[in-house]
């Protein structure tokens, strides 16, 4: 598991469904976001194909998730960012 104090979620490898808690910092303030293993990878990939850190996006998410938990909202970005590359991948 990685050290709480790191803004990025290490690589190690952990069974997809694995909950695992990360420390971020979101609008100047720290939080604290569990998620499972295959989320944190998600996200990551989400960040990289935006050339945004992890934590931008955080933000970005956590600006228009409305009433869904932080948690909640992540995962639902993380399915929509993947049928969005699935449906652009298979259309090419």
């Amino acid at each position: 598991m990685s050290s709480p104090d790191r803004d990025e979620p290490d690589d190690s490898p952990a069974p997809p469904g694995r909950i695992i808690k990360h420390s971020l910092s979101i609008a100047g303030h720290r939080t604290s976001i569990s998620l499972e293993a295959a989320f944190w990878k998600g996200l990551r990939e989400a960040s990289q194909s935006r050339h945004m850190s992890l934590a931008a996006l955080v933000a970005e998410i956590d600006a228009t998730r409305g009433e869904a938990n932080l948690s909640s909202a992540i995962r639902v970005f993380v399915l929509d960012d993947a049928q969005r590359r699935n449906t652009a991948a298979n259309s090419q």
